[in-house]
């Protein structure tokens, strides 16, 4: 069957890291210590992922869960098209995404500004970009903001994104576009210096 063919099969899986390939070809076998093994290497990439997604650890350890769990019953329709991590993170980013939006989850807000070199010796002026900043991107569709963060936070080529996301490299760079777009928008009206008491007059 197709089972032999793929992930058990000799050949090398292309693009895939070798030790997590041998891994994945034993977890196709049943090998629960292999699986134990690759469930501890990602555990940690997929924490921090979703950690941008939803604040809630509970529910992030149900998405690693169900995703790993996914990981272990299908190993053998891994076809070696894509490197193992872009098959796992888009098993996760589905997850995720039926996981939150069945919950109705908005927390949504993730922290690029800790990604970003120091640039301001004050540090209230810092927290308070982290702030707006912050919100900014919790107001991006979860779709654009996901495309933003794999590409520029975790490296994912535009053709890697498609494959995670399951769509059109086409969509992956228009929603990124309409990320930088909505916040070249939104950064501005957050970041404007505010009067501290309001606009209203008493």
């Amino acid at each position: 069957m197709a089972h032999s063919e793929t992930a058990d099969s000799t050949r090398p899986i292309r693009g895939s890291n070798d030790a997590e390939a041998v891994l994945l070809r034993r977890v196709v076998q049943q090998d629960r210590v292999a699986f134990q093994e690759l469930y501890l290497i990602y555990h940690r990439r997929l924490a921090r992922f979703l950690l941008r997604l939803t604040h809630r650890h509970d529910v992030i350890e149900e998405i690693i869960n169900d995703s790993l769990w996914v990981v272990w019953r299908k190993a053998g329709e891994f076809r070696g098209q894509s490197t193992i991590s872009t098959w796992i993170f888009g098993i996760a980013y589905r997850r995720a995404l039926k996981t939150l939006r069945s919950r109705r989850s908005k927390e949504w807000f993730i922290d690029l500004v800790a990604q970003l070199p120091t640039t301001s010796v004050d540090s209230r002026e810092q927290d308070t970009n982290h702030d707006w900043l912050s919100h900014a991107l919790g107001e991006l569709p979860l779709e654009q903001r996901s495309a933003l963060e794999l590409a520029y936070l975790y490296g994912h080529s535009c053709e890697e994104i498609a494959v995670i996301m399951e769509c059109p490299v086409n969509t992956v760079k228009s929603r990124m576009f309409q990320a930088r777009h909505k916040l070249q928008g939104i950064l501005p009206r957050l970041a404007a210096p505010q009067d501290l008491g309001g606009s209203r007059t008493s």
